[in-house]
């Protein structure tokens, strides 16, 4: 019989399986073969109850994948069915639908046994470099292009890894040692997790999780519908346009407050594109729900019951409700978009609560290096699939200035120079702050950055762009200015598209200006000392300080001036 426990003994254990859960990704960090998980976090980490319902996740990670794979353990048990669920088993899946929203993400579940009996699952999300196919990228027309499809199956049985599938992936990708060390990796974290938990189980003597399950689960429905019920009964609507691939997109949505639930309508919403920027439902609900949570519950922990008073509803064949065989490698540049959409329309209801838009999606790029074709190359030079995660900046919030180069709403981390370049003959030669792209206002947007990107001596590239944000920058709220526009070019002058694959030959560079968030309020507003702070940084020009926040010139020249002697730093 499970021993009656009281609630201070289930707060402390609901404490403990977010400890559990958060060791469960530092472990996957530590071991990954991909830096776009060492070094950026993208990843994903979480316990569940043997209904599939996730009950912590870890705070290391996105939302984007949390929030889908928060629905992903259910399509798991119906696949594989409970009565062919062993001890020693392992699930694997990348499945657009029923995993993460792209291919390129690998989802890991295992179930926990203790004593025998099934008490849970542990599942785990991870980006890889490379899939096969085209390549991570917007330029394929189905997904049946955009890689190696493998469907809710047995990674491992009875503690036995099946070979067959490890030959089929190592077949069909460019960089096999890494996918399959990741592979390995996402199930060795979910390993570390069940001997966490069971260590946790046999402590507060528990034969299952039925108890605490109902605790957390309870708790935090009621206090998510606590926050629902103090908010006004309103409808309003909110919309926002974005580059697309090769035509703008509108991305539209109603909000509905009711009593019990939030409501999220993206009808009107723009239909599917022909290239593969198209979002699958369980993503664009992913971050929708993220960015309520943030803006409502933000203390509340994320778990099924925290994440079930958001209802998501799009038309089917929208682009953000994209169905198969609908491309979708790159459904994080609409995704990602999702929150200053919704955050346009609750702006209307809660004023002075959500920040101005800000870059939005994340400022990715992917460098296919290979030998020059255009002369004879060197012996040393090789192929090599290099993939960047970087960042514009954030908008401003009411009450504080955006964030330089940080990502939101995806919270992955900007990655270091030094493990880009670790990975391929890649060379960054510039990377830096971006003064005058955050926009203006009495909360001033936080900045994009510069960068420029080529290859060791030898070798020439592919470059696939994935960039937003080029014709439509980030918009300001309540007088707030825009922030800056993403460029794209090579050095020479020669123009690049925002997005699709796109040749470099040897001894170029790219050139790159990533977006800045939208300020926030009036720039007549902002406080005198916070522009000559901004202007002693380098965050904003002298031109800037004068024609936008009305900085006198004699201000400006002292402060610039005592910059170039040292006296300000």
């Amino acid at each position: 019989m499970t021993k009656q426990h009281s609630t201070v003994s289930y707060q402390v254990m609901w404490n403990r399986l977010i400890s559990v859960v958060e060791e469960q990704a530092q472990a996957l960090v530590r071991t990954a073969f991909s830096t776009s998980v060492r070094e950026a976090g993208d990843l994903s980490a979480g316990v569940y109850d043997t209904h599939g319902r996730m009950l912590a996740q870890a705070v290391t990670g996105t939302p984007g994948h949390v929030n889908a794979m928060a629905d992903a353990v259910a399509h798991f048990i119906r696949r594989i069915g409970r009565q062919n669920m062993f001890e020693g088993d392992i699930y694997i899946t990348n499945d657009p639908w029923e995993g993460t929203g792209h291919l390129h993400d690998i989802t890991i579940v295992t179930p926990s046994f203790h004593r025998g009996v099934l008490v849970g699952f542990f599942a785990c999300t991870a980006h890889i470099v490379d899939i096969g196919g085209r390549g991570f990228g917007a330029d394929a027309a189905s997904v049946y292009e955009e890689g190696l499809y493998i469907p809710i199956m047995k990674f491992a049985k009875r503690g036995e890894v099946d070979q067959t599938l490890i030959s089929i992936v190592r077949g069909n990708v460019r960089e096999p040692d890494q996918l399959v060390g990741d592979m390995y990796a996402l199930a060795t974290c979910n390993e570390i997790g069940h001997r966490r938990l069971i260590d946790m189980m046999q402590e507060f003597e528990l034969e299952d999780l039925e108890g605490i399950a109902s605790f957390v689960l309870e708790s935090s429905k009621r206090a998510t519908l606590e926050k629902i019920n103090a908010l006004p009964r309103e409808t309003a609507t909110g919309e926002m346009t974005v580059d697309g691939f090769s035509k703008p997109i509108t991305l539209k949505v109603k909000l509905t407050i009711e009593q019990d639930r939030i409501i999220s309508d993206f009808e009107g919403t723009s239909g599917l594109d022909k290239k593969g920027i198209n979002c699958p439902l369980v993503y664009a609900k992913a971050y929708s729900c993220y960015a309520l949570k943030c803006a409502i519950a933000p203390e509340i922990p994320n778990n099924h019951a925290s994440l079930e008073p958001f209802e998501i509803v799009a038309p089917e064949n929208s682009i953000v409700n994209a169905v198969h065989p609908a491309p979708v490698a790159l459904r994080h540049i609409v995704g990602h978009f999702v929150p200053d959409a919704v955050y346009d329309a609750l702006d209307k209801i809660l004023p002075e609560t959500v920040p101005a838009e800000g870059a939005g999606c994340l400022c990715n790029f992917q460098v296919s290096v290979r030998p020059r074709t255009d002369a004879p190359a060197p012996e040393h030079t090789r192929r090599s699939e290099v993939l960047t995660f970087n960042s514009g900046g954030s908008g401003a919030r009411p009450t504080q200035d955006g964030m330089n180069a940080t990502a939101f709403p995806s919270g992955v981390m900007t990655m270091p120079v030094e493990a880009t370049e670790h990975t391929g003959p890649v060379i960054i030669w510039r990377k830096e702050l971006r003064p005058d792209s955050g926009g203006a206002g009495k909360y001033r947007g936080g900045l994009g950055q510069y960068m420029e990107v080529g290859a060791t001596e030898g070798h020439e590239f592919d470059f696939q762009a994935m960039f937003d944000r080029v014709n439509h920058p980030a918009r300001g709220r309540q007088g707030g200015g825009n922030g800056g526009s993403t460029t794209i070019a090579q050095d020479d002058g020669t123009p690049m598209n925002g997005k699709g694959k796109q040749f470099v030959p040897h001894g170029r560079k790219v050139m790159l200006a990533f977006p800045g968030g939208a300020g926030y309020g009036k720039p007549e507003e902002r406080e005198v000392d916070l522009v000559k702070r901004d202007l002693a940084r380098g965050y904003i020009s002298a031109d800037v300080a004068m024609s936008q926040y009305g900085l006198n010139e004699e201000d400006v020249e002292e402060i610039t001036s005592g910059v170039r002697q040292g006296s300000i730093s």
